[in-house]
């Protein structure tokens, strides 16, 4: 953002990888119904205590499932293409994600890197993956919703992983009268807020906010100016940038 901007690079709910994509913990019995948690099953007088999933056998309680190591316990391993295929579906649903987003959970889950590029690549193919509509997506949106400049929004897309060059086509996209014209709302809404606040801190404190959103100083300055001279208060002396 550069040292101007002062406190901060923009602020963007980072998509966490993977957040979400845990098992449920499936249907729970409701109380008094076999298997509710907390309930007792007695045995001989009632009311009397048992361990829940295990059963008492001489000198000790037996497992809740087969012992280590026995053949019980060994099943087939799992396809690793229909785990990464679990786990990219689950992301997705919950959120759309770029193809860095998804590689970088599916190397967190340990799947085996050939098995991960055959699923993004097939994801890729179907649309399923689209980096470029996510990033056309994510201008549109941070920028309606949030009042982000372009040189933020390019940072919060670097971030997740886009492309160089499908980064600069996204932000690209976003017209300069339109970005000017966000600039003005935003100080709009808090140039009252500033009213009674010294002339140089006011400019501050309004320059820095449209700073931390990725405006450029230029166009920062002129627009708090501009907005400061149209509310009738003296101009004079406020300053074009800060050293």
């Amino acid at each position: 953002m550069g040292d101007w901007a002062g406190s901060g690079e923009p602020g963007a709910p980072e998509d966490r990888a993977g957040s979400g994509d845990r098992a449920g913990s499936g249907d729970r019995a409701g109380p008094g119904e076999p298997g509710a948690l907390g309930d007792w099953a007695g045995q001989g007088e009632p009311g009397s205590p048992r361990r829940r999933g295990k059963r008492k056998r001489s000198g000790g309680w037996l497992p809740d499932g087969p012992e280590e190591g026995t053949a019980a316990s060994e099943g087939p391993p799992a396809d690793p293409e229909a785990v990464a295929r679990a786990i990219c579906l689950r992301l997705l649903t919950m959120a759309p994600k770029t193809r860095a987003q998804l590689a970088d959970a599916l190397r967190k889950r340990e799947v085996p890197e050939e098995a991960a590029n055959a699923v993004l690549e097939r994801f890729s193919e179907v649309g399923l993956i689209d980096d470029e509509a996510f990033a056309a997506a994510w201008v549109s949106s941070r920028h309606t919703g949030r009042g982000l400049a372009r040189r933020a929004l390019a940072q919060e897309l670097r971030q997740r992983g886009v492309a160089e060059e499908t980064v600069k086509d996204a932000v690209g996209r976003l017209d300069p009268d339109e970005e000017a014209e966000t600039a003005r709302r935003l100080v709009d809404r808090k140039l009252a807020a500033t009213r009674g606040v010294e002339p140089q801190a006011r400019m501050r404190r309004l320059v820095g906010m449209l700073a931390r959103k990725g405006y450029s100083p230029g166009l920062a300055f002129r627009v708090v100016r501009e907005a400061i001279e149209a509310e009738g208060s003296p101009s004079d002396g406020l300053p074009d940038t800060f050293e």
